[in-house]
């Protein structure tokens, strides 16, 4: 599970548009000090500051390796009390969300329409959209129970996929969730919602990510997008 989770937050590093702000909040995660993290590595504290403002090319997988390392290793060196909360949350994956990669991409079109899905917001993006996966998530007990260190979790392996989203009342929370996150999703789906809410659509409009709805039972939407 430790590999795992160090696997994830280098995963975030080198997805990210900004690289060193991702460090700087994985560090403070951590609860580690410049000056901590720069004595473990054997570096002076202004590197890691330059790496964190982007006043230095952004890290290759070396750095980002030791990077990952070295807050393990101090969080462990601590007792890991960090680790095991964020541990504990990856073994509950399955009570927030799922997650399914495709085995090749698919058109955002033809995507909606495997779902009998109907757009509401950014309709004259869909043909331009790709598709490489999706993300069921369970939308209360995500935004209520998964800490915010593990959002991006919900992205798998590729960030052009679709979230969609059940249990949703108004679809606002979720946007909002998505407007604060530096990572987005390529298309958002809100599952037995009939009416979204205007502001979720005016977030979707700033992002420029299509809002589908569709009626059909979730049973039913992964049997037809496993397919791919």
């Amino acid at each position: 599970m430790e590999d795992k989770l160090k696997n994830e937050i280098a995963g975030e590093i080198v997805l990210s548009r900004s690289p060193g702000k991702t460090m700087k909040k994985w560090r403070e995660i951590f609860k580690i000090t410049q000056a901590e993290l720069a004595s473990h590595l054997s570096i002076v504290p202004s590197t890691i500051s330059d790496y964190e403002s982007n006043r230095r090319a952004s890290p290759g997988t070396t750095v980002i390796k030791r990077f990952v390392d070295a807050i393990i290793d101090i969080d462990t060196s601590k007792g890991g009390k960090v680790i095991g909360l964020l541990t504990q949350s990856m073994e509950k994956e399955g009570e927030y969300f799922s997650i399914h990669e495709f085995a090749t991409s698919i058109s955002a079109l033809d995507f909606v329409k495997m779902i009998k899905g109907k757009v509401v917001a950014n309709e004259e993006l869909i043909e331009s959209k790709k598709i490489y996966g999706y993300t069921m998530i369970k939308s209360l007990k995500v935004i209520m129970d998964l800490p915010s260190s593990q959002f991006t979790r919900l992205y798998g392996a590729m960030g052009e996929r679709a979230f969609i989203f059940s249990d949703v009342s108004t679809g606002r929370s979720p946007m909002v969730a998505i407007r604060v996150a530096s990572l987005k999703p390529s298309i958002v789906v809100f599952q037995k919602l009939k009416d979204v809410d205007p502001i979720a659509i005016k977030i979707a409009e700033k992002e420029q990510i299509p809002i589908v709805i569709t009626e059909i039972s979730l049973a039913k939407i992964k049997e037809e997008l496993d397919k791919i």
